[in-house]
């Protein structure tokens, strides 16, 4: 396996061993296949590979909206029927069996002796430590943890935790791994049972259920403490920063010297109350009436619906998005300077944009809607002005380029689930202006969906005026301009709209 930091090319392994498809090893393998990662899973359960399809499925769905336009062509899934299947050719082993240590070593055992000795081996386990898992096995320096949050394919976090013989450079190789497919990696400085979040998440736990346990408050009341107050906050900024505005100017240290001695107040119960039969069937019955009948199915693609739409937003916020979005952008910017999915057309072309249409890009008559054929078009003018070098890097400095004028042409209808792509050529430019083109197709077909032509002007952003195209910009443009020269002009190119002349 290789791995490289966020800025490089090798994006590591192309094979993925996965051994346990619950909910968290199907998570894992929809994001490897998503990815451009073959996945491999091995589980033994007759239910595993209609829950790995499944969840396959909703990733899709949900990484259409999350990044349309930014993906890879996809990995393949295949269901493996034994465990030296999964492993075999792997160069990434993912584990996540149920949370019992005897298990866990034992089969980690077993993985140990059937792979080659640099091939790392992570741990899905959410609290144990990996000293303990890793005591028996033959290369203890090839493993440590990789503890995903659920669902892995749209949750960045990942936290990385060695074990006393886990190498820096294993934990180095997979944390840049993790973060080539979009993670926000972790590491975890200390051994600690359950690690840094779940501990967190499990304080939280402990509380409510002492205060279902006492009546003071029942699932669904406590779930909305979280969702109409700090869960809002939570998504973009944690505890500790909240904190310290709530100190106002002075911050942090005032913060502590006003509310610290309520830390003394015997508000928390953080022992959990015993889990007797009559305060399970409390739980279960409450949590039963808070689903309101819906399925569990249909409360997942809620989830993933709502967190998709939260991190997307947050990559709108300051200039380089924050948070999870912050995250998100890096890794689309990764994706957008790598190798550009979908192959060319018969012109010679790669694309400018490529995806799968969303459900939410559908309209009343079934097709796309209007508006998302301009933000496709929109969003393949913005690689172009990448690859010339007048990307973010340009904008910050106080340059940019605006769309001053656009004509687009229906053509066919791109519908829900259609993989769909862009090829843009440049038919002209001078001092201050571009002129592009771009063809909409279903991917590997060349009969045109939609096209678009754009005139954009180059302006100083600071004064508000047009200004000259920089030399290195302008002899981007000119080189592929003498790229596409020698293709005949487009159909439709300089078209305007109008009604035919009656004879």
């Amino acid at each position: 396996m290789s791995g490289q930091d966020m800025n490089g090319q090798d994006f590591g392994p192309k094979r993925c061993g996965l051994v346990g498809g619950g909910v968290i090893g199907a998570g894992w393998a929809a994001r490897f296949v998503l990815n451009g990662r073959d996945a491999v899973l091995y589980d033994p359960s007759p239910d595993a590979r209609a829950r790995a399809e499944a969840v396959l499925g909703m990733a899709r769905a949900a990484w259409a909206g999350l990044l349309p336009g930014a993906l890879p062509p996809e990995g393949r899934l295949h269901i493996a029927a034994t465990l030296e299947e999964a492993l075999e050719g792997a160069d990434f082993v993912q584990e996540s069996l149920p949370e019992i240590q005897t298990l866990k070593c034992d089969v980690l055992g077993r993985i140990d002796a059937l792979l080659p000795a640099a091939v790392p081996i992570a741990s899905s386990t959410s609290g144990l430590l990996p000293t303990r898992l890793q005591a028996r096995l033959r290369h203890p320096e090839r493993f440590v943890v990789g503890h995903p949050f659920n669902p892995v394919y749209l949750l960045p976090l990942v936290e990385i935790c060695g074990g006393a013989r886990t190498s820096e450079d294993t934990k180095a190789r997979v944390a840049a791994f993790y973060r080539a497919i979009g993670m926000q990696v972790l590491h975890v400085r200390k051994e600690v049972d359950g690690f840094i979040a779940d501990r967190l998440l499990e304080a939280l736990w402990r509380e409510g259920l002492w205060l279902i346990e006492e009546g003071v408050a029942t699932t669904a009341e406590l779930d909305d403490a979280i969702r109409y107050g700090a869960g809002l906050r939570w998504s973009f900024m944690g505890t500790f920063l909240t904190y310290r505005l709530a100190g106002g100017d002075a911050g942090m240290r005032h913060f502590l010297a006003q509310f610290g001695p309520a830390l003394e107040l015997p508000w928390t119960r953080l022992v959990a109350p015993e889990l007797t039969d009559a305060l399970i069937d409390r739980i279960a019955g409450q949590s039963d009436e808070q689903a309101g009948g819906m399925t569990v199915r249909a409360l997942e693609r809620l989830r993933d619906e709502a967190l998709v739409k939260v991190i997307r937003a947050l990559a709108t916020v300051g200039p380089q998005g924050y948070a999870a979005g912050a995250t998100l952008n890096r890794f689309a910017a990764r994706r957008a300077d790598g190798a550009q999915g979908g192959q060319p057309g018969a012109d010679g072309i790669p694309a400018s944009w490529h995806g799968v249409v969303p459900p939410e890009w559908i309209d009343y008559n079934g097709h796309m809607t209007e508006h998302r054929y301009l933000q496709v078009f929109g969003e393949a003018t913005d690689h172009i002005l990448d690859a010339i070098g007048a990307g973010p890097d340009h904008v910050a400095a106080g340059q940019s380029f605006y769309t001053v004028e656009t004509h687009l042409r229906h053509l066919g209808q791109a519908r829900c689930g259609m993989a769909i792509m862009v090829r843009t050529r440049v038919l002209d430019a001078d001092g201050k202006r571009l002129h592009l083109f771009h063809v909409l197709t279903a991917a590997g077909d060349d009969a045109p969906l939609a096209t678009a032509e754009q005139m954009l002007i180059h302006v100083d952003t600071a004064r508000a005026r047009s200004a000259p195209i920089p030399q290195a910009v302008a002899g981007a443009i000119a080189a592929l301009r003498t790229a596409h020269s020698a293709l005949p002009v487009p159909e439709g190119a300089g078209r305007a709209i109008a009604m035919p002349r009656r004879s």
